[in-house]
């Protein structure tokens, strides 16, 4: 199982939130350049890239900084964060990043995800899966949805749709371990490979979901607090 440092990028700088709550930040870095050739530095193989400016206004804010670590970095970079038209999709894949993350556009837009798997190679696509309480959260997690993660899971798998990548939001931020029951029934999604997300916070938290059968885990809060470390996570994933 892969393990993916993220960066998210709020304002310029690298921060985490806690559950979502754009007014519960926390600044890591002011460089998230930086920050990206050091987890790289450290052995990360793909750096995961939230613009929470544009997960919260509908448009990538932070282009210029994901194109400075995409021309840095030798390793793969996927972004999310704003992606809500094909143009956007297509200069993100242009400027060398390798896989794009839409959340949601996939619940608000299904027909830009089949345009998008028409246009742009499958593999290169993710399909962002946000859950509160078992329901499809939308603008950055700041609107709630009725849409049920595991429908909408199923649904994007018929469009051709080959990876997801799910969140507990009541998860993200608080290092009490991720949602793994959720995760398990997603994994059993024939034809879909699950990428975890969202409260992982301890070697014990990795081999559990790697145990579900997940592709990849991505880790934030655990790494930059120091709880984890990135060469044990690396290792225990693997």
């Amino acid at each position: 199982m892969q393990i993916i440092p993220a960066i998210d990028i709020l304002d310029g700088n690298c921060v985490r939130l806690i559950r979502g709550d754009f007014e519960q930040e926390t600044v890591f870095s002011s460089d998230p350049v930086q920050m990206a050739l050091n987890w790289q530095k450290q052995g990360a193989e793909i750096i995961h890239i939230v613009d929470l400016n544009g997960a919260k206004t509908g448009t990538v804010n932070n282009k210029l900084i994901i194109e400075d670590i995409v021309s840095k970095l030798e390793v793969n970079v996927q972004v999310g964060g704003g992606i809500r038209d094909l143009i956007t999709a297509r200069d993100l894949i242009n400027i060398g990043v390798s896989r794009i993350v839409l959340g949601t556009a996939a619940v608000k837009n299904p027909n830009l995800i089949i345009t998008l798997l028409k246009e742009i190679d499958p593999e290169q696509i993710i399909v962002a899966l946000d859950g509160r309480h078992g329901r499809v959260a939308i603008n950055g997690w700041q609107d709630q949805t009725e849409v049920n993660v595991l429908e909408i899971a199923s649904t994007m798998t018929t469009l051709g749709v080959k990876r997801i990548m799910y969140t507990d939001i009541s998860k993200d931020g608080v290092l009490e371990g991720p949602n793994l029951v959720t995760t398990q029934q997603l994994v059993q999604v024939p034809n879909l490979k699950v990428i975890a997300s969202g409260g992982i916070s301890s070697l014990e938290d990795i081999s559990s979901v790697k145990n579900t059968g997940c592709e990849a885990a991505i880790l934030g809060k655990s790494l930059y607090t120091g709880i984890v470390k990135l060469a044990e996570a690396i290792e225990t994933g693997s």
